[in-house]
């Protein structure tokens, strides 16, 4: 059949030998010769005849194949190599799938410690200073630790560019019961900014300039003072966060779940996002996953009036609205965070501290987030109670305002600077004293002979807890203190504790009509009003 080949079974494996079989095979130049049944032998001088190969024999077995013709060095090499060659393929590749999954590893690995790097500040030798050691966090002495969060508009085409911080609210840890808070500052919050007069609150991180000893430089220091000194919070650390930091963070953990519960039958519906930023933002009540991007969109959304035609729907209160839903995603996120798709999956832990590194500026280190992880174990997101300063109610602390130059903005409702009420409200949310959780308020009359006795009382009772509203001169004396309950029983502990405080020739009265005493205490808008009479200027309280 022409230069047709036939298979051969020459060869050798671990140093058996195995005959060749069959027809003549044609190697090159040199031809084998086979001997089949019932035919007569074929020789021909073999060219450069190869040295014999060990047989069985040779290690101590007797093979029926000892005597057969050997194959030529020559048809051996290639069979040997091809296998050899094989083998060191295969190896190899191995080889290069470890070393690229190390390397690949590695890659992540140096990356999220870069990621981290940037974030908190930090470099190798920091990194592993955090790891061996230990460290307390400012306020973890006093039982209580407090984060200021903002979220930075500066990539929002709204706002051209300045540094306005529309997202603002305090993350408050109790380090000894594990519970916590997350309190929402208004960003149209009317504060006296120094230096610049009054402002809105989310205007003081544009003020580069600032610098006081005891807080950051620039517009978080800023910030942090006027919560400080104006809201009575203290700020242990703050963080700033780039609106893009969020977008990216939901998409690292595959979205989060919400559920819109919208006054509107409706949901929600805000015209303002623009198509590029797609909107506009429309979405139903009930359970829903958000993207990165309408997350986004939701977080900025409060529902103005867009002079477009259309008309917003689904958030009555505007601004609350919006901080209602940060809080809300916020603890989302941080919940899906923890979850073990996420925590289990380094792809996604990696897309999530990319999304933070270069979206973030703290005063946090490392190790101060490793001792924040620790004391906070086995705390969950959604464990931290959402909170926000009231502007409508009963328990209103806020009220509408319209600024010299026409600009709609919120102040106390005690009136502009005076927020007395609102550092009230932080100490009734911290405290342990269930007097300052019932946040109770007094008025004090004096109706005795001695002078000055209202306010040598004013003192006592703030010490205890109480929110002394007023120290006044009754209209008269009257022989016999009282304390005149306004409260309708609504503060138990507070009356319990005034009475212990004025327990001699002391009656409590709850109705205002039993009385002369009762009808003064009537005029004051406080919890309790409690009357000195004669007989407190020889009462030795305790």
């Amino acid at each position: 059949m022409g230069n047709k080949r036939y298979k051969s079974y020459s060869g050798s494996l671990d140093g058996i030998v195995r005959p060749a079989r069959g027809r003549v095979h044609q190697h090159g130049r040199t031809q084998i010769p086979v001997q089949s049944a019932g035919s007569k032998s074929i020789s021909q001088p073999a060219v450069n005849t190869p040295p014999s190969i060990p047989t069985l024999t040779a290690f101590g077995t007797s093979s029926p194949y000892a005597n057969q013709p050997r194959s030529s060095s020559r048809s051996l090499r290639p069979k040997i190599k091809r296998g050899w060659s094989r083998r060191r393929k295969i190896v190899s590749s191995v080889f290069v799938v470890l070393l690229i999954g190390f390397a690949f590893g590695g890659w992540y690995g140096a990356r999220l410690v870069g990621n981290l790097d940037k974030v908190f500040h930090g470099n190798v030798f920091s990194d592993v200073h955090a790891l061996v050691s230990q460290t307390k966090l400012k306020g973890e002495d006093q039982g209580r630790v407090n984060i200021l969060l903002a979220g930075d508009s500066a990539d929002d085409p709204h706002h051209g560019g300045a540094q306005l911080t529309d997202s603002i609210m305090v993350v408050s840890i109790d380090t000894k019961d594990h519970t916590g808070f997350m309190l929402s500052i208004p960003r149209d919050l009317w504060v006296n900014i120094p230096n610049w007069s009054h402002q809105k609150i989310n205007a003081a991180n544009d003020v580069t300039s600032f610098s006081q000893a005891g807080y950051p430089k620039g517009g978080m220091g800023q910030l942090e003072q006027i919560v400080q000194t104006n809201l009575g919070i203290p700020i242990d650390y703050y963080a700033l966060i780039n609106y893009a930091a969020f977008k990216d963070a939901v998409n690292a953990v595959g979205g989060i779940t919400i559920n819109i519960q919208s006054s509107d039958p409706r949901g929600l519906f805000d015209p303002n996002i623009s198509k590029a930023d797609g909107g506009p933002l429309k979405l139903p009540n009930g359970t829903i996953t958000l993207n990165g991007q309408t997350a986004l969109d939701l977080a900025r959304a409060r529902g103005d009036p867009c002079g477009c035609g259309q008309y917003e729907y689904g958030f009555p209160q505007s601004d609350y609205n919006r901080t209602q839903h940060q809080r809300q995603m916020l603890s989302a996120l941080a919940s899906k965070a923890q979850t073990a798709g996420v925590i289990a999956n380094p792809i996604k832990i990696d897309q999530l501290f990319n999304s933070f590194g270069n979206n973030i500026a703290t005063d946090l280190n490392l190790q101060d987030v490793l001792r924040f992880v620790q004391i906070t174990k086995g705390m969950s997101a959604s464990s931290l109670q959402p909170l926000a300063l009231a502007n409508s109610g009963q328990n209103a602390l806020l009220s509408a305002y319209t600024a010299p130059d026409g600009e709609e903005a919120l102040i106390p409702k005690a009136g502009i600077d005076d927020f007395g009420a609102i550092q009230q409200y932080y100490q009734q949310l911290t405290s342990d004293s269930p007097v300052v959780k019932e946040a109770t308020t007094v008025v004090i009359l004096n109706a005795s002979s001695a002078t000055g006795l209202a306010h040598k009382e004013e003192a006592a009772l703030q010490a205890k807890g109480f929110n002394v509203v007023g120290a006044y001169d009754a209209n008269g004396q009257y022989p016999n203190s009282m304390i005149v309950d306004l409260s309708n029983n609504q503060k138990p502990a507070s009356k319990q504790l005034l009475q212990s405080i004025f327990t001699r020739n002391t009656t409590t009265v709850t109705s205002t009509s039993a009385s002369t005493e009762a009808n003064e205490a009537a005029s004051y808008n406080a919890n309790f009003v409690v009357i000195l009479g004669q007989s407190s200027v020889t009462t030795t309280n305790p």
